[in-house]
């Protein structure tokens, strides 16, 4: 086993998520406080009125900007040629406590189709982490695939593995698997061909569709369909509609595919954030290069129940909130298209989680007092249709995912949507709270070997 060396600083190190807020955003937040809260003491109602009516508006456009990546995501571009000579591909797999399928994932790397001698593959490991290194060392390992070892450092978190695995490849393409992907064998073969397509010079980086798979009916059900149903909207509708407008993203946390020198161009991934992946991807936006999906899916498990679900979505929403600190903190490089796609994909989710459970509530409390003093609802009509049409866009979009990911969509599954959204709230709190607290401490999620093939969604079909 290789002792992994430790990667040179960063290009982009002014954009590290452990700098603190800028002169400009703490200005900028205290503007608002101070507006608002005179605002209050004019005249709290009128100031209430006017947030209730920002949060509507806002809705609104949230709704209109899914219908916009619907209606971009309708256009798919043709395939491309298979590629004429297949470039040298490295990939990274940074492995945590992961003993129990370290077989299943070895099983799976060795069924992609690349010829070996263009392959290489690195398992990332922790010096601390004997078990999985000792499962990995009664493995039969492909030739092209091999191990490093971590020295002990800080922070521990999974982009600074990356970085050290980043450091030691010689791919001219890179991709990043998780210990529980079962990426399509042909999947490096199509995105070894999408970057030498005519045209697709300046795509930088490349993100497959990720689906959610459930290996049988279990207690957590309900969360791992809203969870499949979440991630088909995310991998089949929205990012391919970014992608056809030619918007940044952020990327998934695997199977993202780059150019290797202009990943180590921008200084690699960022190893404070815990969503280096998102902050990745509008990174390479703002050094120049452009994002584009590919068709080849990579199946995973669900997270499982709230006791599994709730540390990964809690990361998820500290790192956006890391994220969107980080790439407002200086807005040159990125642009007012840059800026538009981070407010309304990092921007729209942290507000929402926000605000889900909140606006859910206050509307069955209007209805609940209204139904009890037998008097109409004080609830006013146009925010009940504001609600119904943000809803609206969001089972269209699932819908429509959904049918590309080869799922059923279902009414049960429309009706208790909401629940799904409120329970974000709980994530957002979470969240913030660990921002605060424990900014750079990583929730990992815990994974268990799976009972699936790699072509059965949540409903159990067969899609490929």
């Amino acid at each position: 086993m290789d002792q992994g060396r430790q990667p040179s600083p960063g290009a982009f190190r002014e954009h590290a998520a452990r700098l603190a807020p800028s002169r400009a955003q703490v200005i900028a937040v205290l503007a608002l406080a101070v507006v608002v809260g005179a605002a209050w003491l004019h005249d709290a109602a009128l100031t209430l009125t006017l947030l209730i009516f920002s949060l509507q508006a806002g809705f609104l456009v949230a709704a209109g900007w899914r219908a916009l990546l619907l209606a971009a995501s309708l256009r798919q571009p043709p395939g491309p040629a298979p590629a004429k000579d297949l470039p040298r591909y490295t990939i990274l797999v940074a492995l945590f406590q992961e003993a129990e399928i370290a077989a299943q994932l070895v099983e799976r790397l060795s069924q992609i189709d690349y010829p070996p001698d263009r392959l290489e593959g690195f398992l990332l490991l922790e010096a601390d982490d004997p078990e999985t290194r000792a499962a990995i060392d009664k493995l039969q390992l492909p030739s092209w695939l091999s191990v490093i070892v971590a020295p002990d450092g800080a922070p521990r978190t999974k982009p600074r593995a990356l970085n050290i695995g980043l450091a030691t490849a010689t791919g001219e393409l890179l991709t990043v698997y998780d210990a529980e992907d079962d990426p399509d064998p042909l999947q490096l073969r199509e995105a070894a061909a999408t970057f030498a397509a005519e045209g697709s010079r300046d795509v930088w980086a490349l993100q497959a569709p990720l689906r959610i798979r459930s290996p049988v009916v279990t207690e957590s059900m309900f969360l791992d369909r809203q969870f499949a149903i979440e991630y088909a909207s995310l991998f089949e509708v929205t990012l391919p509609g970014l992608a056809r407008l030619r918007l940044p993203f952020p990327l998934g946390g695997t199977s993202n595919h780059f150019r290797i020198e202009h990943l180590r161009a921008i200084g690699g991934w960022d190893s404070h954030n815990v969503t280096e992946d998102a902050d990745l991807g509008f990174r390479l936006w703002r050094a120049g290069g452009r994002l584009d999906v590919l068709s080849r899916p990579t199946f995973e498990p669900p997270p499982g129940d709230l006791q599994h679900w709730l540390p990964q979505r809690t990361r998820w929403l500290k790192g956006f909130m890391q994220t969107w600190g980080v790439h407002t903190r200086d807005l040159r490089g990125l642009g007012w298209r840059g800026l538009l796609a981070l407010t309304m994909t990092l921007g729209t989710a942290i507000a929402s989680a926000a605000i889900h459970a909140l606006s859910l509530a206050w509307l069955l409390a209007n209805l609940l007092i209204a139904m009890a003093a037998d008097l109409p609802p004080e609830t006013p009509a146009f925010a009940v249709s504001v609600l119904g049409i943000g809803a609206l866009a969001s089972w269209v979009n699932a819908a429509i995912g959904c049918r590309r990911a080869g799922m059923d969509y279902t009414i049960t599954d429309m009706v208790s949507a909401p629940a799904y959204w409120s329970l974000m709230s709980l994530a957002f709190v979470h969240a913030a709270w660990r921002l605060i607290s424990q900014p750079f401490a990583w929730d990992k999620t815990v994974h268990f070997a799976d009972r699936t093939s790699s072509c059965e969604a949540a409903t159990g079909r067969e899609t490929v």
